[in-house]
């Protein structure tokens, strides 16, 4: 997924950009899946944000799961980084771009709805 946009200048090569969000989206799936019986499947500051401000998680605990969340998105770059090599650079270091056609705004407001919905949810 990383290099996925250097490597395939045509649109129907691979998995397509449609494969790429269903490979995230199945890995939140899997990963809250796991920490379920853990932490209640909070993979995510938002979530931990939205429970603390409903009093479903104490001050101190939304605290400690935001730090180790934070903490684990930035040895998962670590990780990909140590894994891909040069290609991480190659690739723009896996950095998101907004599509073109759309602006930074609509692609703000995106983000804005489906964390809604995905806090709302949880």
């Amino acid at each position: 997924v990383v290099g996925y946009k250097g490597v395939h200048n045509n649109l129907c090569d691979g998995a397509g950009y449609l494969g790429v969000a269903w490979a995230f989206g199945g890995m939140i799936f899997v990963l809250v899946y796991c920490t379920a019986g853990i932490s209640g499947g909070h993979i995510n500051p938002a979530v931990t944000f939205g429970l603390f401000v409903e009093r479903k998680v104490s001050l101190t605990r939304a605290v400690a799961y935001m730090m180790a969340q934070c903490l684990g998105a930035m040895l998962g770059v670590w990780m990909v980084m140590i894994l891909t090599g040069i290609h991480y650079d190659q690739a723009g270091g896996a950095v998101n771009v907004v599509a073109p056609g759309y602006s930074k705004g609509a692609a703000l407001g995106a983000e804005i709805i489906g964390t809604f919905v995905l806090v709302y949810t949880v």
